[in-house]
């Protein structure tokens, strides 16, 4: 997830994905006559969608610093929290906390429902992070996220590089014990894992490139293995296990790897996604100054 599209990555995608019409319906994922549709807008730049167990999907504004909720029974927006760190990357957790990817200081908050804020990671190994950027819950409470950098204007430190590498990093259960336990992609950004807790995936936006691993235990990924050859800024999984990536669109793949569908969305980027509403069938997707959304056959993974 970032805030502005760069260059790079722009390049990196036109590289990947041919923009084009949108491919045809793909009866396996988007339900019979669905259109993309225009939820919200006004937005400065939209990232970081998560939803609680009723279906209403807050997302981040970021360069606003803002959270925003949009309501699943009735389609409306408001700001639920402001300001909020200038939070990303956001993922409820099983006591229906939001965890989020507070980038202003580089560290990773656990907002309460009743708003209140706890600190979970402010650094590693006593230097500041680059930048939190995405996460994903494993079902046992330890949290994957990743830390690219991307510098912002509003940082009060140097907009360089504060670790050593661009890296995914895994806090246990109990939110005591930070490692580091993915060293060797060039920019982590997206990232997501499966409900059983067994196969986690991780977008390198940077070399155009998604990776799946195996999640042992102790929280360090093992057997690395290319899934496809596109990079994302964010990602989802539906109950069947079809991926989701997104930058130019939404693009889906299938649990082997093979594009199945291709969504084009009417803006600049598309920066993320989830599944949301009541039956968790709407595909929600944030997209520059819009957020919009998508009526699927599927349901998103839990």
């Amino acid at each position: 997830m970032q805030m502005l599209l760069s260059t790079s990555v722009a390049s990196a995608f036109s590289l990947l994905l041919t923009a084009g019409s949108v491919q045809a319906a793909d009866p396996r994922i988007i339900a019979p006559g669905a259109k993309l549709e225009k939820l919200a807008g006004g937005f400065e730049f939209t990232e970081g969608p998560s939803a609680d167990k009723d279906g209403n999907v807050f997302f981040t504004d970021q360069p606003n610093d803002r959270i925003v909720k949009w309501n699943a029974a009735d389609g409306t927006v408001s700001d639920w929290m402001k300001p909020c760190g200038r939070s990303n990357g956001t993922y409820f957790d099983k006591d229906g906390n939001l965890i989020a990817c507070a980038d202003e200081k580089n560290e990773l908050w656990l907002i309460t429902p009743e708003k209140k804020v706890f600190v979970e990671v402010k650094d590693f190994d006593g230097k500041l992070l680059n930048g939190p950027n995405d996460l994903w819950i494993r079902p046992d409470g330890g949290i994957y996220f990743t830390d690219p950098l991307y510098p912002r204007p509003y940082w009060k430190r140097d907009k360089e590089m504060q670790q050593n590498g661009q890296d995914v990093y895994f806090l246990t259960s109990n939110h005591k014990t930070l490692g580091r336990v993915i060293t060797d992609l060039k920019q982590p950004n997206g990232i997501i894992g499966t409900p059983d807790g067994r196969t986690l995936y991780v977008a390198d936006i940077g070399a155009g490139k998604t990776f799946a691993y195996d999640i042992p235990a102790n929280g360090s990924p093992t057997n690395k293995r290319l899934f496809c050859n596109l990079g994302s800024d964010g990602m989802t999984l539906d109950n069947e296990g079809n991926v989701y990536l997104t930058g130019r669109g939404v693009t889906v793949f299938d649990k082997s790897g093979k594009q199945i569908e291709h969504i084009d969305v009417p803006e600049p980027w598309t920066a993320n996604i989830t599944f949301g509403g009541k039956d968790r069938d709407l595909l929600f997707i944030t997209a520059s100054k819009n957020v919009y959304g998508l009526k699927t056959r599927v349901k998103g993974a839990q």
